[in-house]
């Protein structure tokens, strides 16, 4: 006798949004799936709003907007729902339509690495996010070690990588006026702790 795999259900956009709406966690949607999302760890949070922080206090009174972790963002062509761990908008914030909480012109998205998403946000996740028409650049940061990886358009179909090391590396965004040192991203993290 052959087993069949069981199928898993699949949802419309639609019910995603209203389920997540009252849920107690927060969770992703990939094309029909609904993903829980796993807690971060201290190191990722303290990384994550660091960054947030820092480009916030960096960009005021400048037409950017900065976003952490409980922002969703919208991808249309590859009919994702996800939550970016930090999201820069330029100019005025573009929603998707009908909703409130929802955005889809992010310019720099920021994702922490760890053990569990560190493939996804590398190559899918990446993948995704260049199909949004005013995104331009990516940075990935490790959370084990002081080491940022960075990718910024530099015309259709083309991407200039950097990576940074060491606490005296700056971190230079190219889509926005706004640098970091790798000490300072890294304020109050404990690598060996995790």
């Amino acid at each position: 006798m052959v087993m069949q795999a069981e199928e898993k259900k699949q949802y419309a956009p639609e019910e995603y949004l209203e389920l997540e709406a009252t849920a107690e966690e927060r969770h992703e949607y990939i094309d029909g799936e609904i993903i829980l999302m796993p807690g971060g760890l201290p190191n990722h949070n303290r990384i994550a709003g660091n960054l947030y922080a820092a480009l916030n206090f960096g960009l005021k009174q400048q037409p950017y907007d900065v976003f952490i972790t409980d922002q969703r963002l919208w991808i249309p062509r590859k009919r994702i729902y996800i939550y970016p761990d930090v999201m820069i908008i330029q100019g005025e914030l573009q929603l998707q339509e009908g909703r409130r909480d929802t955005l889809t012109n992010p310019i720099a998205i920021a994702e922490v690495l760890s053990n569990s998403t560190e493939a996804y946000d590398r190559s899918g996740k990446f993948a995704a996010y260049r199909t949004i028409p005013s995104f331009q650049e990516y940075v990935l940061i490790d959370q084990y070690s002081l080491h940022v990886e960075h990718y910024f358009k530099t015309e259709p179909r083309k991407w200039i990588f950097s990576e940074y090391d060491g606490a005296e590396a700056i971190l230079t965004l190219n889509s926005v006026p706004f640098e970091i040192t790798l000490a300072d991203l890294y304020d109050k993290v404990a690598l060996d702790a995790e």
